[in-house]
């Protein structure tokens, strides 16, 4: 399966996924879109959280995926780098490198601190 999404943003891997898969497919976007709705995070508070969730738990593809969500919610590379940053005490340095290279290949290296 190719990791690459389409220009819709979604990964290959999913629409694969929820082509053969349909009903689990629509019922886990379902819960996806419950847990967004419970409780009293915001829009931009949600994708910092997931961000950070993504990252700490190497998951690469996903952690991308909330990189462009962060930035359809308002989230500025800066933000979204020191969200990274944190993770150093926790996770260690080269989980953190990992995590702002992925930043870093997202984004033009001229607009740290601003959105496109």
């Amino acid at each position: 399966m190719a990791n690459t999404n389409d220009d819709t943003g979604t990964p290959a891997a999913f629409k694969q996924f929820s082509t053969r898969f349909p009903q689990i497919a629509e019922r886990y976007e379902a819960l996806g879109k419950a847990v967004h709705e419970h409780g009293p995070l915001n829009d931009r508070e949600r994708a910092l959280v997931k961000l950070a969730i993504s990252g700490t738990a190497g998951l690469g593809s996903a952690f991308k995926t909330h990189i462009r969500k962060g930035r359809e919610a308002g989230i500025t590379r800066a933000e979204m780098e020191h969200v990274v940053l944190l993770f150093l005490p926790t996770i260690g340095l080269p989980a953190m490198i990992r995590a702002m290279r992925l930043i870093e290949r997202m984004y033009a290296p001229n607009d740290a601190g601003t959105n496109p």
